[in-house]
């Protein structure tokens, strides 16, 4: 048995509830291996922190604090970044790649989404390119659900998706009410979910009336209804029932609204200047509507990804089995793989543990099924309610209080000592 070697574990994108649960499961599977694991280190703000040199030591963080990231939402504790390693940054890969030399990594652990599989793919062959004996794997998150394939054969879902799902059931019913009371003046709600082009979050919005007892319509990027057929479908509801509630995805193609992007190209769409259901509400109030009263809007902003609250019990515990599950195939079956979880046949709800190609993952795109949208459009299927109904759990998540507040893991900012010259990354500069 060869010189331990050190592990560097990574994330970037958006966070999720649950994040910290899949960061905590890769610490203590690492643990386990304690004859093959030396030092366990965090890329501080992602690969950033990689470029940078601000390797997080998570070994030196006590047993307390590595527990309680279980209930930590979010990547305050180690940080996520938006920063893409293009093809054209050799600069930026080199670094890497020194870095991880100089710091004895053999093993490299990115949690993400699709974007992040394709650096970890990347960073794995440029890594072997140049010597360094590195076992990149990735684990997946994501709370849009678009990483793997429209079949699920790659990935059933992946967490974080669970919890926003769980978010919007509440939410609608929560929103239900307050129309429900306040219709004579307001009987349009229209809140807009995250989600970009892609629909499993406002989708989830029907979890909160599997039943279809509320007036509550749903529309997807997918659904590719323009405003006047928007319109004309909340007036009839109004004629029908008096109220009803909007739930639009971020994504809808309303016309133009100064959309900001990252620097994978995504639409931020929390930062652009109009936002869609400010947009729907205009229309609405602007054609008029078939009721006393006007349209409202509400847009639900980054809670909806960063609220332990709201957790699906069922979310947090996948989240750190698929951590476990990285490293256990990190060990035995080597480089290049993500840890997957898929969804075993039957009626009651069971999963397992499985591996997948980095390169069948990289820069995939999950497309919502058009089967699971309603004829009409304005709402999805009792298979897609099916499918995710199992994902938000039937209990909450116990969150420790001290003094009244919660108590979020708060990691001491020890850092390993840096080996290489100062660097800025090519991108920043």
């Amino acid at each position: 048995m060869g010189k331990p070697k050190n592990v560097v574990i990574a994330q970037s994108g958006g966070p999720t509830p649950v994040i910290n649960n899949s960061l905590r499961g890769v610490i203590d599977a690492c643990r386990v291996y304690g004859d093959r694991v030396g030092t366990v280190y965090a890329g501080y703000h992602g690969v950033e922190g990689i470029l940078k040199e601000e390797l997080l030591d998570l070994s030196a963080q006590s047993n307390e604090e590595i527990s309680l990231l279980r209930t930590t939402p979010a990547a305050g504790s180690i940080g996520t970044c938006r920063y893409k390693l293009k093809k054209h940054q050799a600069e930026d890969f080199n670094r890497v790649v020194e870095v991880l030399k100089a710091h004895n990594i053999g093993y490299l652990f990115y949690i993400g989404g699709n974007d992040s599989m394709d650096t970890a793919n990347k960073i794995s062959i440029m890594a072997h390119e140049q010597g360094l004996e590195l076992v990149a794997t990735g684990v997946p998150k994501t709370i849009d659900n678009d990483v793997g394939d429209s079949e699920f054969k790659l990935i059933d879902h992946t967490p974080g998706y669970g919890s926003v799902a769980r978010y919007w059931a509440f939410m609608v019913q929560n929103a239900n009410e307050e129309n429900a009371g306040s219709c004579p003046a307001d009987p349009v709600l229209v809140l807009q979910a995250m989600g970009r082009k892609i629909g499993f979050i406002p989708a989830a919005a029907r979890l909160a009336d599997p039943y279809r007892q509320m007036p509550l319509q749903i529309y997807m990027a997918e659904s590719k209804l323009k405003l006047e057929e928007l319109a004309e479908n909340v007036n009839k509801q109004l004629v029908e029932s008096g109220r009803v509630i909007v739930v639009v995805g971020e994504g809808m193609d309303v016309g133009e609204s100064g959309q900001v992007r990252d620097s994978f190209g995504h639409a931020q769409f929390g930062s652009s200047r109009t936002t869609v259901a400010q947009t729907v509400v205009n229309y609405l109030n602007s054609v008029g509507l078939k009721a006393r009263g006007a349209a409202r809007g509400q847009v639900p902003g980054t809670d909806q990804r960063g609220s332990v609250n709201f957790a699906s019990p069922i979310d947090l515990d996948e989240a750190y089995k698929l951590g476990q599950k990285a490293v256990r195939i990190a060990m035995e079956e080597g480089s290049g793989y993500m840890s997957t979880i898929l969804r075993k046949r039957g009626i009651i709800y069971d999963v397992y543990y499985d591996k997948v190609p980095l390169e069948l993952v990289a820069n995939s795109e999950r497309t919502f099924p058009g089967q699971w949208i309603t004829g009409n459009k304005t709402d999805v299927t009792d298979e897609f309610v099916n499918y995710a109904k199992p994902l938000i759990g039937e209990d909450w998540v116990s969150v420790p209080l001290v003094g009244g507040i919660m108590r979020f893991a708060r990691l001491k900012r020890i850092f390993a000592e840096k080996k290489c010259k100062e660097y800025i990354p090519q991108a920043i500069r």
